[in-house]
C-alpha cells in the first residue's frame, strides 16, 4: 500500500531519484525518461477524459482502466528486472493487459469505416487530446525500445505501449462520430 503524508523530501536535490530496487539514479536517466514519459501519457490521457466522462461512458471506462495500467507500468519501470531478491514481487505488466486493450481496439474500430487517407489531428476536442495521448504514448515506447536495448525490461510492458497508441488512433476516430468527422490529410494542397 502507498502512504504519502510527506511530499517533499529533499533526497531528490542533488538530481538523482530512487528506484523501485532503492538503487538511486540520475534524474536523466533513460529508465526514469521512460517512465516519466508513461506519467506524462497518462496527464494527457486525464485531459481527454475531460471529454468523456459524461457523453462516452464507454470510452471514458477503457481510460480509466488505461490510467490505472499506466501507473502500474510506471512502477513496472521504475523496478529494474535483476536476477536479486527485491524482499517483495515487483508489479510487472501482464499478457492480460495487452490482451484487454487489444479487445478494445476490436470492440471500437468494428464499426469505423477503413481509412483512405491519413488522419490530422483534430475533428474534436476529445480526438485532438487522444493524438496527443497517442504521439506521447509513442515517445513512451522509443524510449523503453531505446532502454530494453541497453537493460533487461519487460518485454509486455513494450508491447502495451505499442497497443496503447493504436488504441489512441482508434478512439480518436470513433469520438469522430465513427471517423466520419475526421480531417484527412490532403497531400500537396497547399503547394
Amino acid at each position: 500500500m502507498v502512504v504519502l503524508n510527506k511530499i517533499y523530501t529533499k533526497t531528490g536535490d542533488d538530481g538523482t531519484t530512487a528506484l523501485g530496487s532503492g538503487e538511486r539514479r540520475p534524474k536523466h536517466d533513460l529508465r526514469i525518461e521512460a517512465y516519466g514519459t508513461v506519467d506524462e501519457t497518462n496527464s494527457v490521457v486525464g485531459l481527454v477524459r475531460l471529454h468523456t466522462a459524461e457523453e462516452f461512458l464507454d470510452v471514458d471506462a477503457v481510460l480509466n482502466r488505461v490510467q490505472n495500467d499506466l501507473f502500474d507500468l510506471g512502477a513496472d519501470l521504475a523496478t529494474p528486472e535483476t536476477d536479486e531478491d527485491l524482499g517483495y514481487e515487483p508489479l510487472r505488466i501482464t499478457d492480460q493487459q495487452v490482451t484487454a486493450l487489444e479487445e478494445a481496439i476490436d470492440t471500437f474500430n468494428a464499426d469505423i469505416k477503413p481509412l483512405r487517407s491519413f488522419v490530422l489531428p483534430g475533428g474534436s476536442a476529445a480526438s485532438a487530446h487522444l493524438h496527443l495521448a497517442r504521439t506521447v504514448s509513442r515517445r513512451a515506447e522509443r524510449l523503453m525500445v531505446d532502454l530494453s536495448s541497453r537493460e533487461r525490461i519487460n518485454p509486455a510492458a513494450v508491447r502495451y505501449m505499442n497497443r496503447l497508441s493504436d488504441l489512441f488512433f482508434v478512439l480518436s476516430r470513433f469520438l469522430n462520430a465513427k471517423g466520419e468527422k475526421d480531417v484527412l490529410w490532403v497531400p500537396g494542397k497547399n503547394r
